[in-house]
């Protein structure tokens, strides 16, 4: 483990944790780019789980990114929604529900939305993509009818 990425995700935790207690009212912005919290359901737990993700906003929708930093796995995160799509978003204090669909490179819409949310996160998905041979897939989350 390398500094530099350990003192990321100490950053990346406070961020979140921050962006919890003051529900919302702070860290919807991180270093300059868009933050959500997404609520999953922990697939073997059940239990709530909750990830602070760069997103784009793409109409009524967010897209974010399955990066994890460009490591050899997946985020869990990503696990959980493939197991049960339903899950929560708060961008800044407005809360929904909202029904998850992945992309991955075949998606005829992956091309456009991975330029657009890697020019939102300034390049940084384009660079975990050189760390790591798992394609990175990006995640659709549109609003649920009970939003």
């Amino acid at each position: 483990m390398t500094v530099p990425g350990s003192l990321e995700r100490a950053v990346l935790r406070l961020h979140q944790r921050i962006y919890l207690a003051s529900r919302g009212r702070v860290g919807h912005r991180l270093l300059g780019v868009p933050c959500l919290l997404l609520w999953t359901t922990g697939r073997r737990s059940g239990v709530a789980r909750v990830a602070a993700l760069v997103y784009l906003a793409d109409g009524d929708r967010c897209v974010v990114a399955a990066s994890n930093g460009g490591a050899p796995a997946p985020p869990e995160w990503l696990r959980n929604l493939e197991a049960d799509p339903a899950a929560e978003v708060w961008v800044a204090r407005r809360r929904w529900h909202v029904t998850a669909t992945v992309l991955t490179r075949g998606d005829a819409a992956y091309g456009e939305l991975w330029r657009r949310i890697n020019d939102v996160n300034r390049g940084r998905y384009d660079r975990y993509q050189t760390r790591t041979s798992r394609p990175i897939p990006l995640v659709v989350l549109a609003p649920t009818a009970e939003s």
